[in-house]
């Protein structure tokens, strides 16, 4: 529904003569270490390697959904470059930047002592993978 009503905005709002829409897919998170085969309670803390199984997709990033917003694109009378940093990024447990982070409060003595309850799993190194993300709106941009 979500897709479909950006649709609708684009059909009326944008100028195809003068303007290419890009869509990027949500960036996946590392929380769960048990995902890649690691311990319960494990999250990207201290991950120094990417996931190397060409079949890994994490539990935080769900297929069908790139499949529905695949379906609705391709019904699309306008022009979408859709842009899947889900899946390549999935493999990245190692780019967050996990404890190497602003803290915006004081760290409690529980949490010093224990990294795994405070890495930010979330947000992503620089330089790094969203580099990676660029160069893929690079290419698509001058090489459609």
């Amino acid at each position: 529904m979500g897709m479909r009503s950006m649709l609708r905005w684009v059909r009326k709002n944008m100028d195809r003569k003068k303007t290419r829409v890009f869509f990027t897919s949500m960036s996946p998170t590392h929380a769960k270490g048990i995902d890649w085969g690691g311990e319960p309670g494990e999250n990207c803390y201290n991950q120094t390697t990417m996931i190397e199984d060409p079949n890994y997709w994490g539990s935080d990033s769900r297929k069908s959904i790139m499949k529905v917003i695949g379906e609705v694109f391709s019904k699309s009378k306008y022009p979408i470059t859709f842009l899947n940093i889900t899946q390549l990024s999935n493999y990245r447990k190692d780019a967050h930047t996990s404890i190497y982070k602003k803290q915006w409060n004081p760290l409690t003595p529980e949490q010093l002592a224990n990294p795994i309850s405070y890495a930010d799993c979330t947000h992503w190194c620089l330089p790094g993978l969203q580099d990676t993300w660029n160069e893929l709106l690079f290419a698509k941009l001058f090489y459609p």
